[in-house]
């Protein structure tokens, strides 16, 4: 038999037409030499021993990685204050586990009621609208959290078979502060509750268990301080029944919490799953349960409580007043004539941080999540804003500012010392 014999150009004519690309730069002369400090709405700084185990790789169905996700389990339990979550791990940011939530809670014709203050709790309407549910959207007064009593006349007037609420906008820092009553008027209704805490968890209290609800979402990369692109979700009892038990076919597959707990709770295959993220997340959390959640709020609420007070002492005005505030993402007012895009530039640029634009509103945010809930991290943002604003022609006190912030850190230290150490938080039984 003889061989045909094919020419090197042959090949390339055959198999390929499109043309090496050119000009093509490493990382890194991409990256800046100085990094920057992240203190905007997220991802934010991730602390060493999270950045080493993000840079591990091994076996994602091996005994070592089925060890890992036990204790993942283990201490999300303790991080969503549930002792009976079924938590699972989404290979996606916090916009998949909370698709996550709504594709598998709910079906086509349902009715949800969804509590809207911002961008993302609009988000979860619109994915609930997407699977087929008949969406009432309760849409908040703008910069302002839900009222708890106009929810109730809703439920009773709907009886949605789900409630969807984020417990912090990111987009325009608000916090729903009730929502501890608004879950407990849903349980009467028998309706089931899905909160978005992409921003919240670990940065202040929410007790999944304790306060009834039934699927809470977040996202690595903001109050956990891991990486952008593995999040978690946690179905109660009540939830995961139902996931099991559904008639409806799953139109998802990634996102079919069925198959994902063959991964996660019967160590069998779903997909490839992000091992150097299911590693970081590990750290997180290792990280989060050693400082202990009763500390962790302590920490967040002294860090944003002394940064508001240097914004305000500089002249700044708070985008959202005190009982609506959400601490976890500040939103701050420009003064008129200031242009967003150009503080943000500035301040990226001449003193290498970076905070966030806004959705619509002119605002720049500043996060307060997880190592952004530093005493060196506040103080170099607050200097930075400041004099940013000041060198593009606005009159702040930027001294003023930076006095303010330490006069705050030094009261709730002495606050601290003299008042007993808080109840520890623990795992419900």
């Amino acid at each position: 038999m003889v061989k045909s014999k094919v020419s090197l150009s042959q090949v390339s004519e055959s198999s390929v037409t499109v043309s090496v690309p050119e000009h093509i730069q490493p990382l890194d002369t991409l990256l800046p030499e100085e990094p920057l400090l992240m203190m905007g709405a997220g991802p934010v700084p991730i602390p060493p021993r999270v950045a080493a185990a993000n840079s591990i790789v091994i076996n994602h169905l091996g005994d070592t990685m089925a060890q890992i996700i036990d204790q993942v389990k283990t201490m999300s339990g303790y991080v969503f204050q549930s002792s009976s979550a079924r938590i699972l791990g989404v290979a996606g940011p916090g916009s998949a586990a909370m698709e996550m939530a709504v594709v598998n809670l709910v079906e086509a014709n349902d009715t949800v009621l969804s509590v809207c203050n911002g961008f993302f709790s609009n988000r979860l309407a619109v994915m609930a609208e997407r699977v087929g549910a008949t969406v009432v959207k309760h849409q908040v007064v703008d910069r302002k959290a839900a009222n708890v009593s106009d929810i109730e006349p809703l439920i009773a007037r709907h009886r949605p078979k789900v409630l969807t609420i984020v417990q912090g906008e990111t987009s325009n820092t608000v916090c729903n502060h009730g929502l501890k009553e608004i879950c407990a008027m849903a349980r009467r209704y028998d309706c089931m509750v899905i909160v978005d805490a992409v921003c919240t968890l670990s940065t202040m209290p929410l007790c999944m268990q304790a306060w009834g609800i039934d699927a809470v979402i977040t996202g690595g990369q903001k109050g956990l301080s891991s990486i952008p692109g593995v999040s978690l979700v946690a179905f109660s009892e009540k939830a995961w029944d139902f996931i099991q038990s559904r008639q409806s076919k799953m139109s998802h597959w990634c996102l079919d919490a069925n198959l994902a707990d063959k991964f996660w709770y019967g160590k069998s295959y779903h997909y490839t799953a992000p091992v150097s993220g299911v590693l970081a997340i590990h750290e997180a959390l290792r990280l989060i349960c050693s400082e202990t959640l009763e500390v962790r709020f302590a920490r967040h609420t002294r860090s944003s409580k002394s940064l508001q007070a240097g914004i305000q002492a500089m002249n700044l005005g708070l985008h959202v007043d005190t009982a609506h505030r959400l601490n976890s993402v500040v939103g701050i007012d420009l003064p008129e004539g200031i242009d967003q895009g150009e503080l943000l530039r500035k301040m990226s640029s001449v003193y290498r941080v970076e905070i966030s634009g806004s959705f619509g509103a002119n605002i720049v945010r500043v996060g307060q999540m997880g190592e952004q809930s530093r005493a060196h991290n506040i103080f170099r943002t607050l200097h930075a804003l400041g004099a940013s604003i000041q060198s593009l022609g606005a009159e702040v006190d930027v001294p003023a500012g930076v006095s303010a912030l330490e006069r705050s850190l030094e009261a709730f230290d002495r606050a601290k010392v003299k008042t007993a150490q808080p109840e520890r938080v623990s795992i419900p039984a």
